[in-house]
């Protein structure tokens, strides 16, 4: 039998574009270049994955988030994916200790799907690079329809701009910089199917507007100014529940330095300083 554990921070993406077609509309096919163009927060709080092998007649997968037996399709395709390089067959357990909401805007598939090909590569001695494990991982959050452009940002850590989609390597990452003692405060109302919103006849404004997003950080790429036009996307996107933008605007007036929507999910974050840590954290 052996065993092997990795770690992956969890992110929240404050707005984002779906770049799955070509300019002139053709659907892009390979899933290295699909992706999202966008930003949000790298957070502490992450997925912690163990995995363990022992030798099978035939391959066998189990998954486990939190304790429970779940299907998580990403990390099935990615222990597949991998099991596929090997000349052995094994029965692979793979357990999730998930930290952030699921289905939430926390990129949990991401950060699962990441911790899980870090663990696998080293349990199965394939040698891998760390871009190299993240391209599979990408390409696991893009096939299973769980995300687009989260384990960019994963990897990267920090304030992120996926200025150019696409799977690590293909893709561009860039950070914005902010003070040291920031701490970020997050809840979520309920889970969002991210299928629902990709796949609504909405998704061309949405993505019109996370352009007009883009330029607007890039001409002051500064913390506030990231705040304020991922909730301005949040409003005019139409994504925004009502309870999102009270909570939103609650926040504001209780002393964050700014807060808005995860996309996608009916949640809500906020971007403190350590002094006001206990108001923010009351009106959550």
């Amino acid at each position: 039998m052996r065993s092997a554990m990795a770690f992956s921070p969890c992110g929240i993406s404050g707005f984002f574009e779906v770049c799955n077609r070509y300019k002139d509309g053709r659907l892009i096919e390979n899933p290295l270049h699909i992706g999202s163009r966008g930003g949000g927060i790298i957070i502490a709080k992450g997925a912690t994955t163990k995995v363990t092998l022992e030798a099978s007649s035939e391959n066998r997968v189990e998954i486990y988030i939190n304790g429970n037996r779940e299907e998580a399709r990403t990390s099935e395709w990615i222990v597949k994916e991998f099991l596929g390089r090997v000349g052995n067959t094994y029965a692979v357990n793979v357990d999730h200790q998930i930290d952030s909401p699921i289905g939430s805007g926390f990129g949990t598939s991401a950060a699962g799907a990441l911790s899980c090909g870090l663990a696998l590569s080293k349990a199965l001695n394939l040698n891998l690079t760390y871009n190299q494990i993240a391209q599979v991982a990408h390409i696991a959050d893009v096939v299973c329809h769980t995300g687009l452009g989260t384990v960019e940002g994963l990897t990267v850590g920090g304030i992120v701009l996926v200025v150019r989609s696409g799977a690590v390597g293909i893709g561009l990452v860039d950070r914005i910089f902010a003070s040291s003692g920031l701490r970020i405060i997050a809840g979520s109302f309920q889970p969002i199917k991210k299928t629902n919103v990709i796949l609504s006849d909405k998704i061309d404004d949405i993505n019109q507007l996370a352009r007009k997003t883009m330029k607007r950080i890039l001409t002051n790429p500064c913390l506030e100014n990231f705040l304020v036009n991922c909730k301005t996307f949040a409003f005019e996107s139409g994504l925004a529940s009502n309870r999102v933008k009270e909570l939103i605007k609650d926040a504001e007036r209780a002393g964050a330095i700014g807060a808005s929507q995860n996309m996608i999910g009916e949640a809500v974050h906020a971007v403190v300083k350590t002094s006001a840590l206990k108001d923010i954290y009351e009106v959550f």
